[in-house]
């Protein structure tokens, strides 16, 4: 295929609907929730309002999810949020976007997955003083030359290491309900309701408040959908599907394994575990059990960067058709239904990012607090574009509207604004950074205009997408 082919050719309709499912789910269930139970049940203090926690995360991730159900049914575009904000705010804002996911969100992600992969695989087969960073490197060498070759390859990759993922999550289930029934084991059926602090009255606002803001982060991905509305089969209500059937998993298999967690070690057990998936493998199974755990989390992890890798060099896809400077960006491989050049891009700042990381000794952490409050911030005003649109664009056909409209936005957009206080509160000096990333993106976004930014591909050069309902 010629260059020019590949700045004009559009993405096809090939992927599966088991094949999307695969990549929400594998994106969704990542290495919280080996980490985040502990937290919740620590801050709500009782077994019923830990478990109505990680229901209504559940809930209020599907209230966002039929919020992006109508974006990405109304208008499949492969830039995903981008496009919802390009065509709510303008070009600026959604350039800024752009480069904030290229910058913090999405190579952030990767970068802090590669060091959960990194620290597990440590434990495993140790490399030396720099041993998780070099894991995490090679793990993001190998899943870019996997994606590399082809949505197909990326895809069945990922369905297989979901499928794997799944079963892990099951076989934590398995261990508590093997605790459960064993004889000898000591049950906290009769302590269940105790939290940390001894009592199983309501917690304090704040308090649940801090839980949401864990059980969302486990959550947290699903929105990433959109970004595979232009390349998903059949009708575009498709997407509709993908997210309630992959929000739904999800959230029946973390309430199962919270369940585990507190038939196998006990709330209190849960609250003063830094390791709570690893602690009850370890006691159902032993020093076996340590290992699964390892091998658990390090599958995860993998799963999580390898659906990120998809999704995410669509944005830089969508905005090399967006910027004539960039235009290299734009180029679809149609034979193989990958925007190359825009995933190697990303994958290079990845890889630098883990360089960042491991130079400060804090990978993890440190990517986390990087990515937080920009996330957010983007994540409200994604939601409040579907409101702007409803007015900006009322003759567009939509396939799907969000029901009890305008409540359900509004009630979205009210949690997202909330999770970006907190995560201000939380990460300061992250909160910082995400600024600093802000600003020099608006610098470069000036620079691009100096420079004419028109589109790189004109419209009618564009191969249309099927616009089937």
């Amino acid at each position: 295929m010629s260059r020019a082919d590949a700045e004009t050719i559009q993405p096809q309709q090939t992927l599966r609907l088991r094949e999307a499912i695969a990549i929400i789910v594998g994106i969704v269930i990542g290495a919280g929730i080996f980490k985040s139970p502990s937290l919740v049940a620590q801050f709500t203090g009782s077994t019923g309002w830990m478990m109505a926690a990680w229901l209504a995360g559940g809930v209020i991730s599907l209230i966002g999810a039929l919020c992006y159900a109508e974006l990405a049914a109304a208008w499949p575009h492969a830039g995903g949020d981008y496009h919802f904000l390009h065509r709510a705010y303008g070009r600026r804002v959604a350039f800024l976007f752009a480069w904030a996911r290229f910058a913090v969100i999405t190579t952030g992600s990767i970068a802090m997955l590669a060091f959960v992969f990194g620290d597990y695989m440590n434990a495993i087969v140790p490399l030396g003083a720099y041993s998780s960073a070099v894991w995490g490197a090679l793990a993001v060498i190998v899943l870019t030359w996997v994606n590399a070759r082809g949505i197909h390859a990326s895809a069945s990759a990922q369905s297989w290491l979901t499928l794997a993922e799944v079963l892990g999550l099951v076989l934590v289930v398995v261990a508590g309900l093997w605790l459960w029934g064993d004889a000898g084991h000591t049950m906290p059926v009769a302590t269940a309701g105790e939290g940390a602090g001894g009592g199983s009255a309501a917690p304090a606002l704040g308090m649940l408040g801090l839980a949401m803001v864990f059980v969302l982060l486990t959550f947290g991905g699903w929105n990433e959908a959109a970004y595979l509305s232009a390349e998903l089969r059949g009708s575009r209500r498709g997407i509709l599907h993908a997210l309630v059937i992959s929000i739904t998993l999800i959230t029946v298999l973390y309430l199962l394994v919270n369940l585990a967690y507190v038939y196998g070690l006990g709330l209190q057990g849960m609250a003063k575990s830094e390791a709570v998936a690893a602690d009850l493998l370890g006691v159902a199974f032993g020093r076996t059990g340590e290992t699964l755990i390892a091998v658990m989390v390090a599958v995860a992890a993998l799963t999580s960067i390898n659906a990120t890798m998809i999704v995410g060099a669509r944005t830089n896809f969508a905005v090399g058709r967006d910027w004539a400077a960039l235009h290299a960006l734009g180029r679809w491989e149609g034979d193989r239904g990958v925007p190359a050049a825009a995933l190697y891009a990303q994958s290079a700042f990845a890889l630098v990012l883990v360089v960042f990381g491991a130079s400060l000794r804090s990978g993890f952490q440190t990517m986390v607090d990087y990515t937080a409050p920009v996330f957010w911030l983007f994540f409200l005003l994604c939601t409040l574009a579907l409101i702007v649109l409803r007015r900006k664009e009322p003759d567009t056909p939509r396939p799907f509207r969000v029901p009890l409209y305008p409540l359900m936005p509004l009630l979205f957009a009210a949690v997202c604004g909330y999770m970006l206080w907190s995560s201000v509160v939380y990460v300061k000096a992250g909160a910082l950074a995400g600024v600093g990333v802000l600003a020099v993106g608006a610098v470069i976004l000036l620079w691009l205009e100096a420079r004419g930014g028109g589109p790189a591909v004109p419209a009618a050069a564009t191969v249309p997408i099927d616009r089937r309902r």
